[in-house]
């Protein structure tokens, strides 16, 4: 599944005022997840296997459910 990015308020300074206050892992989240490669990786990764690979390949941690 490709997501279709948004542009309708590229410009719009109020659309990006979260960035002022976000930390960087937000910040560095909404700049992968409109990567259209990782897009494709991520629509890839139907195994658990291949899961471990996008997230080495793209530098991802999660935090466990614990």
């Amino acid at each position: 599944m490709r997501m279709k990015p948004d542009t309708s308020q590229w410009r719009d300074p109020q659309a990006y005022a979260f960035v002022k206050g976000a930390a960087p892992d937000a910040i560095a989240w909404e700049f992968l997840r409109r990567n259209p490669q990782y897009q494709q990786d991520f629509a890839a990764s139907r195994s658990a296997k291949a899961m471990h690979a996008l997230r080495k390949r793209w530098g991802l941690q999660f935090r466990s459910e614990t």
